[in-house]
């Protein structure tokens, strides 16, 4: 028994010197793989005898998703620590508090867009925190540095002179032009510069500091600007400036407003449309082919949703577009998608503004239309068919209340400008049209993508919820030719177009 357990014990002794020989004998890759394998199985052995506390490693090996890698590695950065004041006893027994501030609500300046006003003037057009401007008393410094900057071409600095144009209806932000007029003209030779601007808290917000941000707002390359481009013709007779669109917007009323206004305008007009998430594809259908035909500028704003403004930052918008195309139009025109301007049969939109050239700015009064009545005088299957401005036929008569009105301007003459009319112009304004111009207001019938019908009815007048409403077939007897004008215009690209 004793040499049957000697022959295993020699057996087991050459196995294993045959296994370590043929390991030893392979080749240098798989050396490395055992060395690897036993390496980590003594460390997992060892392991088993630390301390629980230790082995919880859990939350040193969680992998953070890939979306927040960036941030992970934005918000580990070492940051200095402000170091939080004590309290102080004072002499009589007097506990002296103390504050420390962190952090920052609100930028100081947000910067949209830049412009010349003329040779020696210019716009900035931007956001600042409301707060600021409402209980402190923020300046500006506008700083023209020219190009090359010479002995006899040195910096000059003047104080800004800042508009609130949004009438204090501001939210986190507010709407500020900064007009920056200097002594002489600066750069109109083409000699090109830049424009800073010193931003100022003055004491706001924290009266122990004055904080100053400078930016630049504007850069002129040489031979980019000379003083004659400020005197040329403008380029379109009317300009509309439209405000943010937002929302889930009807493809079809989108395509009956612009076609009725580019037909009501005429050839020498251009519509700048305002994208802040309204223009999904199905409105962006319609506007192509205006675009590609030269009638339309669509530009995209929905960056501006970071900041927190009113109504989608709308006074911001049309104030960079007033100064944007300042130059361009002789008349520049501010309503919205859902309301559509009407002059008289016997006039042109021409014949109105060309009578009152000698104002600057004129207001034009609103006809309110029932957005929810709809007037059945055929087949009921064939009204859906019909446009909106068709069927929608029921005007507002309640009298003895205020009505809002939009305007247009001529833009020369303006320094900042509003939502239902401009307080910052050099001129007068007309408010007594005596029915020249109007607008019909389809009050939310765009913002919804669905027939506006709530309720066929065929009497000439009704009352709804103690609004009494009267048949006004204005629109409706203009569509017709509105149609054959889209027709001629752009083809029948549009005739499929949903609600």
């Amino acid at each position: 028994m004793a040499k049957v357990d000697e022959q295993i014990q020699i057996n087991s002794h050459k196995h294993k010197k045959m296994f370590i020989g043929v390991v030893w004998n392979c080749p240098g890759e798989i050396k490395l793989l055992l060395s690897a394998l036993l390496f980590l199985c003594s460390i997992i052995t060892v392991f088993q005898f630390f301390p629980s506390y230790i082995r919880d490693l859990r939350g040193c090996a969680a992998v953070p998703p890939p979306s927040t890698v960036v941030e992970l590695l934005a918000t580990s950065a070492p940051r200095i620590q402000n170091k939080k004041l004590d309290d102080v006893v004072l002499d009589g027994g007097v506990i002296k508090r103390n504050f420390k501030g962190y952090g920052s609500a609100a930028y100081n300046f947000i910067l949209m867009s830049a412009y010349r006003g003329g040779g020696d003037t210019f716009a900035v057009v931007g956001l600042s925190s409301k707060p600021l401007h409402l209980f402190a008393r923020p300046t500006y410094v506008c700083e023209w540095v020219p190009h090359p900057a010479t002995a006899n071409n040195k910096n000059i600095s003047v104080a800004g002179y800042k508009i609130l144009p949004d009438w204090g209806y501001g939210r986190v932000y507010t709407v500020v032009v900064v007009n920056c007029t200097f002594p002489f003209p600066v750069g109109e030779d083409g000699s090109g510069g830049q424009l800073l601007v010193h931003a100022s808290t003055s004491g706001g917000g924290d009266t122990d500091f004055n904080v100053s941000d400078t930016f630049e707002a504007l850069v002129e390359a040489p031979g980019s600007f000379h003083a004659s481009q400020l005197d040329v013709p403008p380029k379109y007779e009317y300009l509309y400036c439209g405000s943010p669109l937002y929302g889930d917007l009807s493809p079809q009323r989108v395509r009956e407003w612009i076609a009725y206004h580019v037909n009501l305008f005429g050839e020498r007009s251009h519509f700048v449309i305002h994208d802040a998430g309204g223009v999904h594809r199905d409105v962006m259908e319609v506007l192509r082919p205006w675009i590609e035909k030269g009638y339309v500028t669509l530009q995209d704003i929905k960056e501006e949703e970071r900041f927190d403004g009113y109504y989608h930052n709308q006074f911001l918008v049309v104030n960079d577009c007033l100064h944007r195309y300042r130059f361009v139009a002789k008349w520049m025109f501010f309503f919205d998608v859902d309301e559509f301007l009407y002059v008289p049969k016997e006039t042109t939109i021409k014949d109105v503004t060309d009578s009152l050239l000698g104002y600057t700015q004129f207001s034009i009064e609103q006809r309110t239309m029932s957005n929810k009545l709809c007037y059945l005088d055929d087949d009921p299957g064939k009204i859906y068919r019909k446009w909106g401005i068709e069927k929608m036929v029921y005007k507002d008569t309640k009298r003895g209340i205020r009505r809002d009105r939009k305007y247009a301007i001529q833009p020369r003459n303006v320094f900042a400008t509003g939502v239902h009319m401009s307080q910052n112009l050099k001129g007068r304004t007309m408010h007594k049209m005596d029915g020249k111009i109007t607008y019909y207001h389809y009050h939310g019938t765009i913002s919804e993508r669905r027939e506006p019908c709530r309720q066929l009815v065929n009497t000439t007048s009704e009352n709804v919820d103690g609004t009494p409403y009267v048949v006004d077939t204005t629109m409706r007897e203009a569509a017709g030719a509105v149609k054959r004008f889209e027709l001629r215009t752009i083809g029948p690209v549009l005739l499929k177009t949903r609600q």
